[in-house]
């Protein structure tokens, strides 16, 4: 159904959908498609097909059934608006997110021009769902500009895996930012500097900025300290930090 998560910006996880296709250079690694790859060795019959797109109702209402209040992190083994996905699915997604409102939601994606195409036709997203678009250098700064055009109550940015400096980002009406390294058997290094260029500009704009990580062979391998402190902030609603709770 759904699974507690290592991810530190988040509770757990809720794949509706599994698989994806590659679209920029952050993909080359893919840690979901590690992921995928290793559970169809094991036999998992949700992961049989590997990485390949896959559609999962039986698990459409998993939030529901979930009393407490979480931070989930939607489709983390696949993207929510993948080309295959047809509109009319995607809006049922979003009605389970809106009926089990006494969760927070993280959608992220790099399908940033689809992610446009379905807000012109769904309208305004439930409040208590973060939409947010990954970005690895430069080169693909125009989906923070895309992001922007969507009506959110929080815009996030997810500069992870991190292959090269973003530059300067107009950071006007983006709520949170993220930022990593790439982890597993192929990462590439991550500079101090790309990170101090992210952080800096957050810190003058005061926007919450959260350091997921070095990277390296493990998630875990370089740590997450940066420049002598941990940098772990959350967005701020109502004027509150909003932190991740166990």
């Amino acid at each position: 159904m759904g699974n507690n998560s290592s991810i530190e910006w988040t509770n757990c996880t809720w794949n509706v959908i599994t698989g994806c296709d590659k679209v920029s250079p952050g993909c080359k690694n893919c840690y979901a498609e590690r992921v995928a790859t290793r559970l169809q060795k094991m036999r998992v019959k949700k992961y049989s097909n590997g990485f390949e797109l896959r559609i999962h109702p039986d698990v459409l209402n998993y939030p529901q059934k979930l009393k407490e209040s979480k931070m989930i992190f939607v489709n983390s083994m696949s993207d929510l608006f993948h080309e295959k996905l047809g509109f009319d699915f995607i809006v049922e997604i979003f009605n389970v997110m809106e009926k089990a409102n006494w969760h927070k939601y993280q959608v992220l994606t790099k399908r940033s021009i689809r992610l446009k195409e379905f807000a012109r036709y769904y309208g305004k997203f439930p409040d208590n769902v973060w939409i947010g678009v990954s970005v690895e250098n430069a080169l693909y700064k125009k989906r923070i500009d895309d992001l922007k055009t969507v009506k959110s109550k929080i815009h996030f940015l997810s500069l992870e895996p991190l292959l090269g400096s973003v530059g300067k980002m107009n950071l006007d009406d983006i709520e949170w930012v993220i930022a990593g390294g790439e982890s597993g058997p192929n990462f590439r290094e991550c500079n101090i500097e790309w990170l101090r260029e992210i952080r800096d500009q957050c810190l003058r704009e005061r926007i919450p900025f959260f350091f997921k990580q070095w990277g390296g062979l493990t998630p875990k391998s370089g740590g997450n300290i940066l420049d002598g402190k941990t940098w772990e902030e959350f967005p701020r609603i109502k004027d509150k930090i909003i932190l991740k709770t166990k």
